[in-house]
């Protein structure tokens, strides 16, 4: 009987032990606590580069050429801010609302268009959360002329040397995770603020936005690996 019970308690250690070897199992609230942190300290950890491409492609519809087939250019950078506040990244009334929701830091990069005649300024704002970015995204001022959020990013020697305030022509705003992406766009060669008789030049330049909101957007928002814990008897 002794030896019975001997048995039996060695074996219950055993078991123990063995548990304690196997890999370390996440909750589901502990897997989503986890793809929350590895998602807001993703513009820090991966390289400025890689979220702002040196070459983007993006597509003018159909449409705007009078054609059966879309056209695919490429968009060049120009240059890359280092992370700055958010406040030197946009105007002041899109930091009060970027401010609100948490706004730790912003990234910026210029590109100009396959002509060299449109450029644009891509600002990524770190949020806290998806929810906080969402929220900022809707509550940031209306893309009206009068009321440009981004702030436009001179690149010395560049197509966008002179790119300025009043150069500014159209805007837009996405959001990719906790980020949220603000772009504007302009011309090259100093016309200030057009109205937009020519429908191709529209419709490229919302082209050239939506492909410079979509190469970022798709680097931040990438899908994370299942957080795991390999090793014992923790991490």
């Amino acid at each position: 009987m002794v030896l019975t019970i001997g048995l039996a308690g060695l074996a219950l250690s055993a078991v123990g032990i063995a548990h304690q070897l196997l890999p370390r199992r996440f909750t589901l609230a502990q897997r989503r606590a986890i793809s929350t942190w590895e998602m807001d300290r993703r513009w820090r950890a991966l390289p400025v580069g890689t979220i702002f491409p040196a070459s983007v492609p993006y597509s003018l519809p159909a449409e705007a050429l009078e054609s059966a087939s879309s056209l695919m250019l490429d968009a060049r950078r120009l240059g890359i801010s280092p992370a700055t506040k958010c406040s030197s990244a946009v105007s002041d009334a899109g930091f009060r609302v970027l401010h609100e929701h948490g706004c730790s830091a912003a990234l910026r990069a210029t590109y100009a268009d396959s002509s060299s005649s449109m450029v644009a300024t891509v600002t990524v704002a770190a949020l806290p959360s998806a929810s906080a970015a969402e929220a900022a995204a809707t509550e940031l001022p209306a893309n009206g002329a009068d009321r440009m959020v981004v702030r436009a990013l001179r690149i010395p020697r560049t197509p966008a040397a002179g790119f300025d305030a009043d150069d500014r022509q159209l805007s837009s705003t996405s959001t990719a995770g906790s980020y949220v992406i603000l772009i504007t766009a302009g011309f090259s060669d100093g016309r200030h603020r057009l109205h937009m008789a020519d429908a191709y030049v529209d419709d490229e330049m919302m082209s050239l936005m939506s492909g410079l909101a979509h190469a970022a957007g798709a680097t931040l928002d990438a899908p994370l690996p299942a957080p795991s814990c390999p090793g014992a008897p923790g991490c």
